[in-house]
């Protein structure tokens, strides 16, 4: 019989012969390949498959004369794909889930941190020139209330109030910013 002719209606030989190595071979190869792979059970099943397939892809290799086994040259075809698979996974980004890590900061896209920034440039222009300063040295430009202080030539205190009511105005001009001015 030959390669093509079939047993059964729709199977051929060489399907009865992957079968074959699959019952003969499998525990083998899913062991082998499960311990080269960490543990990811699936990544060795895929393994086990790609391993059979090129088994089918070349049967030249299963009925050479000088083998006993041919279990020899599938556990060299797995250990190969085994480490080829590792040295893809090593060249490309790790892969993430759905899910956002707990860790994960959420951060808004260039569009809506420029157009937040576009919204607070003009609820700032509708500050009194006194409160303007003050936040602008503070919150801006990193001054402490003692640098400011000095540089506007004012008391820290009244830093500290000018501040606290700026903040204040632009919390009623941004309702929607609230919760990134407290």
């Amino acid at each position: 019989m030959t390669a093509g002719t079939s047993l059964t209606p729709g199977t051929t030989t060489a399907e009865h012969e992957l079968a074959a190595l699959q019952r003969e071979h499998g525990g083998p190869l899913f062991a082998l390949l499960l311990r080269l792979c960490d543990g990811d059970r699936q990544r060795a099943e895929d393994l086990v498959q790609e391993t059979l397939v090129r088994a089918w892809q070349h049967p030249e290799a299963l009925h050479a004369a000088g083998f006993d086994s041919v279990r020899p040259w599938l556990l060299t075809v797995a250990r190969r794909l085994a480490i080829d698979a590792r040295r893809a996974q090593r060249a490309r980004p790790p892969e993430v889930g759905a899910e956002v890590p707990e860790t994960a900061r959420v951060t808004a896209d260039h569009a809506e941190r420029a157009a937040a920034a576009l919204d607070v440039r003009e609820a700032v222009k509708t500050l009194t020139p006194e409160h303007r300063d003050v936040l602008l040295l503070v919150y801006f430009r990193g001054a402490s209330v003692a640098e400011a202080a000095k540089t506007l030539g004012i008391p820290p205190g009244t830093v500290k109030s000018r501040a606290y009511y700026a903040l204040r105005a632009l919390r009623r001009v941004l309702p929607g910013y609230a919760t990134d001015l407290h």
